[in-house]
């Protein structure tokens, strides 16, 4: 994406993650007590600037949405410092991280878990409408309604409808509409795209991409997928084990990584082209053969 969009840079990041660490505790024996710790997130550091995406690539596992619940106070941290709109969400108390929430929303990636089967796509969309008092009249909460969801590429017919009578992709749309209702300034995308075939992801990246054109909203984008990454990113952080071990402009990144880690994943991408996929194999085989040269050097 670097040739997408021109940012333009303010003096403080929309965004910025300082050592944000998150270890949860393995407990036995008949008491219960703590015996060791899963270190997810160990020490993270990055930042977002207005109308920017980052993209945070990695393994499952590596904790990479465990990073984007921890921003959100999802997941409560461990350690380290989260500022958003030069405001510490670390320390918030409740009333103050409630309003907040306005400005930092999320995507999950099953789309159909994440949205209530008893509830209209009216109602879910509507909610955050009614909880913060964003609308004034019957009309003005519908008028909302309907321009989220053309938004996405739905249109008014759709309101009184349930989740279970939609699609992967629609269902994810609706979803997107839901984060946008209340204008935030960035949005967590927990690998949004990775439960839908590769056409309705494409159109759902193109969606994403038209959105932040339109509202210059920021996305911290999660994937395990370099190629969707590069797609819909203007800078790449690449995880493995709960630590940041490469991050840079995507142009860079996903073309040409410096580290072994990030190497293996490029190598790991799927080439549509039979022809390329041999090349790949062989570039491939070659990488880890120097590594593995390295490694007992």
């Amino acid at each position: 994406m670097s040739d997408q969009t021109t940012l333009s840079t303010p003096s403080k990041p929309l965004l910025e993650v300082k050592g944000l660490t998150k270890h949860f505790p393995i407990k036995g024996g008949i008491f219960g007590r703590e015996v060791d710790r899963v270190h997810a997130v160990d020490g993270v550091s990055f930042h977002i600037e207005a109308g920017e995406t980052l993209g945070m690539v990695g393994e499952s596992g590596c904790g990479k949405s465990t990073t984007g619940r921890c921003i959100l106070r999802l997941i409560e941290p461990s350690a380290g410092e989260v500022t958003f709109n030069g405001q510490n969400v670390t320390t918030m108390g409740s009333d103050a991280l409630r309003e907040i929430r306005r400005d930092m929303q999320i995507i999950f990636q099953d789309p159909f878990a994440s949205l209530n089967p008893r509830m209209t796509v009216e109602a879910i969309i509507g909610e955050a409408l009614t909880i913060h008092k964003l609308t004034n009249s019957p009309e003005e909460y519908r008028a909302r309604i309907v321009s989220l969801l053309e938004t996405v590429g739905l249109n008014a017919d759709h309101m009184k409808r349930f989740p279970h009578e939609f699609s992967g992709g629609q269902r994810q749309r609706i979803a997107i509409a839901r984060a946008l209702a209340l204008d935030p300034k960035l949005i967590v995308c927990d690998e949004p795209v990775s439960a839908l075939d590769l056409t309705t992801q494409a159109r759902i990246l193109d969606l994403f991409l038209q959105i932040q054109k339109d509202t210059g909203v920021s996305y911290l984008f999660v994937s395990h997928d370099l190629d969707v990454v590069r797609h819909i990113s203007h800078r790449v952080a690449v995880m493995y084990k709960g630590e940041i071990v490469e991050q840079g402009p995507a142009s860079q990144v996903t073309v040409n990584p410096t580290h072994p880690y990030t190497q293996r994943l490029l190598m790991a991408s799927p080439v549509p082209d039979p022809d390329r996929q041999a090349v790949r194999r062989e570039e491939r085989r070659l990488l880890l053969d120097s590594q593995a040269r390295l490694a007992n050097a």
